[in-house]
């Protein structure tokens, strides 16, 4: 018998696990992101900046550190081509796009409410964010004008598009994934994923699946094209936070307030690896080319316990 490729991935983790941490804020961090060829590493915070870090081999160091936004910076997300803009969604009632080859921001955009969910549609023409409200903005990337908005009626959690861009995706309180034909925006199909809360939505890169994290700590694995459930991954106890799919689409990521992450093989639901962590985790992001894995956790300062630590980690660095 030959070794399978998750005896393969099992084995490559045993000498590819070392962690790099950095200081990135001075509060919570709540989202982190690579940039598309990934060079870059973003992060934001309750502290309401945006940091950007530069990754070359296996060395992380820290950029620069963007203000601006007078809010809390909820969640971020690059441009899928172009590796040079980030989108940040902040309680400030805005959203900025920054352009880190000129190291500020670029544009501003003013919404209805305080904003808590952003995602950049693949084909780069749109940005999509959520507010408390539940009002979901789209704007016009080209014109940075608003192209229409969405009132829901239910408890909106997190969005997302396919890869074609041509459907949106979105996950309620209700434990369903909630699907829009876009650019028009009528209902084509809503899944009931699963019954509790539905937290967070992922494509992964070769668009061949999306996977779903819920309050019932399960993580669901769905086809995209199908839209049917593949698998169910159920090794964590707590809420499911936060997913991220490797570059390849292999390795699932999920994290909740369990003291590991859990990385999961998408072909047979194994096990891989799993990342000890010191408290819940808000955030986790794989490297768009390597078995990378950055996050970030509600960690709080060795020297003074009441005080958020503010940092990222890396896992996956050669031993």
């Amino acid at each position: 018998m030959g070794v399978s490729k998750v005896e393969e991935l099992q084995d490559f983790f045993k000498s590819h696990n070392k962690i790099r941490e950095q200081k990135a804020h001075t509060s919570k961090v709540h989202s982190v992101g690579w940039n598309c060829d990934g060079r870059k590493l973003a992060s934001g915070s309750f502290d309401k900046s945006v940091a950007i870090f530069s990754l070359d081999r296996d060395r992380l160091s820290k950029d620069n550190t963007y203000r601006g936004h007078t809010g809390s910076v909820d969640q971020l997300c690059w441009h899928a081509v172009q590796p040079d803009l980030l989108s940040t969604a902040s309680g400030d009632k805005t959203v900025r796009i920054w352009d880190v080859r000129i190291g500020k921001c670029a544009t501003i955009v003013n919404t209805k409410g305080e904003n808590i969910n952003i995602t950049w549609s693949p084909d780069g023409n749109t940005i999509a964010v959520g507010n408390k409200e539940d009002l979901v903005t789209f704007i016009d990337t080209r014109t940075h004008k608003i192209r229409a908005e969405e009132q829901f009626s239910f408890e909106v959690n997190e969005i997302a598009w396919n890869n074609r861009s041509d459907l949106f995706f979105l996950t309620n309180g209700q434990g369903c994934v909630h699907i829009l034909n876009y650019p028009n925006l009528e209902v084509k199909d809503i899944l009931k994923a699963h019954p509790g809360t539905c937290i967070c939505i992922e494509f992964d890169p070769t668009g061949k699946y999306f996977a779903t994290g819920s309050a019932d700590a399960l993580v669901s694995l769905w086809d995209a094209e199908e839209l049917s459930c593949i698998r169910v991954f159920s090794r964590l106890d707590w809420p499911v936070r936060t997913i991220s799919f490797s570059h390849d689409g292999r390795l699932l990521a999920s994290a909740s307030e369990d003291l590991l992450i859990d990385i999961g093989d998408t072909e047979t639901g194994d096990k891989v690896a799993d990342i000890s962590v010191d408290a819940a985790t808000f955030t986790v992001a794989w490297h768009p080319k390597q078995y990378l894995l950055a996050y970030a956790c509600d960690d709080k300062d060795s020297c003074d316990r009441r005080r958020d630590a503010g940092s990222l980690k890396v896992w996956g660095f050669s031993d």
